[in-house]
């Protein structure tokens, strides 16, 4: 199941090294197989329970600009980047004189912030806290791989008081591409300076867990009721409550 057209010829050692991880884990639980090195977390529904905001954000750009785009195929783009979103709805739209995928970004990233700014509708997803906090205890290094731009993903850091918190910071919007593709999680896996197959990562989107899976990761994937309908059965392991991860297992 997992060898099939989302891990390329140059992914499939990395494949490979993350479906051992998972059977050893599976086994050997916290054993002398499958040590976690590091943790990296997503942030848009799993450190942050912001994907309503987002949504909210995106249609308000699209009526801004007088785009069409049904909000049913919102969860289709769930973990992936504005970009993606708004390049696909400019192309579709067939406006030739329309705005440029850029001015839409900013419109978008500035409602955001806004909202981020003046209100309290951004807040931390139960549990993750909780997680952060023991995972600081057991000296894990941690890291945050977002599609979210690197300002949008420093602001909310800050509102939810974890600045200075990860030791990586990697946003998929720096990268040529995004979640599915492992970008982000291989560039967060070597800026912590570890392997792939020793990293854990937490997300709520299939082309977040798609893009874990490629990189070679070992990947637990969270039943957020916010971000929609996601097919996570490629994930190592499913969770409908952060709080319920024991990392004495991992």
């Amino acid at each position: 199941m997992l060898f099939d057209a989302v891990c390329g010829a140059e992914q499939f050692k990395n494949c490979l090294l993350s479906v051992l991880r998972g059977v050893q884990h599976l086994f050997y639980g916290n054993g002398e197989f499958g040590i976690m090195r590091a943790f990296i977390f997503d942030m848009d529904g799993v450190i942050v329970d912001s994907e309503a905001v987002h949504s909210r954000t995106k249609l308000a750009t699209f009526r801004h600009y007088g785009i069409p785009f049904d909000e049913r195929r919102l969860v289709e783009y769930m973990g992936r980047t504005s970009r993606a979103l708004f390049a696909d709805a400019l192309q579709e739209s067939g406006q030739e004189d329309g705005p440029e995928v850029g001015e839409l970004i900013a419109y978008k990233h500035q409602l955001y912030l806004d909202i981020l700014r003046d209100g309290t509708e951004v807040k931390a997803i139960a549990g993750t806290l909780q997680l952060i906090g023991k995972l600081r205890q057991a000296e894990i290094p941690l890291a945050v791989a977002s599609s979210a731009g690197s300002l949008i993903i420093r602001a909310v850091l800050k509102k939810l008081s974890l600045a200075g918190v990860f030791k990586v910071i990697v946003s998929g919007a720096d990268l040529p591409k995004g979640k599915p593709d492992p970008a982000v999680y291989l560039a967060a896996a070597e800026k912590l300076g570890e392997r792939p197959a020793d990293c854990i990562v937490l997300e709520d989107a299939a082309s977040g867990v798609a893009a874990a899976k490629q990189a070679g990761m070992y990947c637990i994937a969270y039943r957020n009721p916010g971000s929609g309908k996601q097919d996570l059965s490629h994930a190592d392991h499913i969770v409908d409550d952060i709080g319920s991860i024991d990392i004495s297992r991992l």
